[in-house]
């Protein structure tokens, strides 16, 4: 019995470690090589320091939500008030802000991209704020975007 229990603690330990280990991409031009590589359409979240930490905490560290975003989404994470971040690099995440429409923040896009001749070429597909109701409810309504004819 006492095996059981430490096998099953390892699985779940290990299931719940790789719910933490999200990988958010903050470079815009290798994230659109990899959703293209990887057929999937970026997240994007928008965000800056000093933003409600809901949407974090109640959707993006739960495992429902690290399972979903592994095989639907590359994950972007675009903060306007990185202080590391340089200004070619703010000044472009301002512009794309801006381009979708964001308005307050925290906010996600999804959207797909293709650079042609050295242009990017966007296509949003929808954009979702924090709303109560946990993960399940939040994953629905972003599948609701991404799939809207099923």
């Amino acid at each position: 019995m006492a095996k059981k229990l430490l096998i099953l603690l390892f699985f779940l330990g290990s299931f719940f470690m790789h719910a933490q280990n999200l990988v958010w991409r903050t470079n815009m031009t290798d994230a659109i090589a990899i959703s293209n590589e990887l057929r999937k359409p970026m997240l994007i979240l928008f965000t800056a320091s000093g933003v409600p930490d809901n949407l974090q905490n109640e959707i993006f560290k739960t495992p429902d939500f690290a399972v979903w975003s592994r095989d639907n989404v590359v994950l972007v994470k675009l903060d306007l008030s990185d202080p590391n971040a340089d200004a070619s690099d703010k000044e472009t995440n301002v512009k794309l802000k801006n381009a979708f429409g964001v308005q307050d923040l925290p906010e996600v896009c999804f959207a797909s991209a293709s650079i042609r001749k050295n242009k990017t070429t966007f296509s949003a597909l929808g954009k979702i704020a924090y709303k109560p109701g946990g993960a399940k409810a939040w994953i629905a309504e972003s599948n609701a975007l991404l799939h809207p004819s099923e």
